[in-house]
């Protein structure tokens, strides 16, 4: 099967993410304009401080009727990781 899946106004799609602390969750999404998402910004724990996680690169696939989507992690685009220690989120 060759093509680009097609999403109208209004229908689900299923978000895996690829890569970074996020990596293997994945979550639901409606489309909002007949299309996914250029990119996806995430908010999640890491040594149980949040931080802002950016994945985009979006690769959407055809599984029987349902459109997945897979985003990669953008780390230069993300919170890093390293300076979390350093924040004073307290």
């Amino acid at each position: 099967m060759s093509g680009t899946p097609e999403l109208t106004r209004g229908d689900e799609y299923v978000v895996f993410y690829s890569g970074g602390p996020y990596s293997g969750q994945s979550d639901t999404r409606i489309s909002t304009d007949g299309s996914w998402d250029d990119e996806v910004t995430v908010i999640a724990a890491v040594d149980g401080k949040e931080t802002q996680l950016v994945y985009s690169n979006p690769v959407a696939h055809l599984v029987g009727s349902q459109v997945q989507v897979t985003y990669s992690w953008d780390q230069p685009d993300s919170e890093p990781l390293e300076a979390l220690d350093e924040r004073n989120d307290d």
